[in-house]
Order: C-alpha cells, then sequence, then structure tokens
C-alpha cells in the first residue's frame, strides 16, 4: 500500500510541475492591456496614494492628473501618474 502511495504522490507531484511550468509560461506571454501601460481604477490610486475620491476628483479637475473616461468608470496610466508625482 506504502508503494502505491508513493508512485500515486510522484504522479501528482509530475502533474503539479506541469501547471506550474504552464503557468510561468502563460505569465511571460502575458502583457498589460492596451499598448503595454498599465491601467489603474480610481480606487486602485487613492489606495495608492492614500488619498480619498473626493481628492482624487479634484486633482483631475485641477489637471493635475490625466484620466481616460469610459462609460462609469474613469482609468489612470500609471505612468501618467508617476510623471505627476514627479513634477509635484
Amino acid at each position: 500500500m506504502n508503494l502505491v502511495f508513493n508512485e500515486n504522490l510522484r504522479e501528482v507531484l509530475g502533474d503539479l510541475a506541469k501547471v506550474d511550468a504552464g503557468i510561468e509560461q502563460i505569465r511571460g506571454l502575458c502583457r498589460p492591456i492596451l499598448n503595454g501601460e498599465h491601467y489603474l481604477s480610481g480606487e486602485e490610486v487613492c489606495k495608492a496614494l492614500r488619498i480619498t475620491k473626493r481628492t482624487l476628483q479634484q486633482y483631475r479637475d485641477d489637471g493635475l492628473v490625466s484620466f481616460v473616461a469610459l462609460p462609469g468608470k474613469m482609468l489612470y496610466r500609471e505612468s501618467d501618474l508617476c510623471a505627476a508625482l514627479e513634477k509635484n
């Protein structure tokens, strides 16, 4: 019985190694969407900058951060946010 268990365990570990290799291959092929640029939601920006939604809206209104307006959602290009932080 112990021999059967060890063989089954080896099989499972071999299968897991194949799955892991597949995941690594997929991760290597994945790129951020929209021309290789990372976009953040308003919630993600607020968490990263430790600001409120209202403050983020004021930054938009004042032209401090650029954004992309989609129906029901605002997206912020990560590179634009970094540039704004460096500038200010």
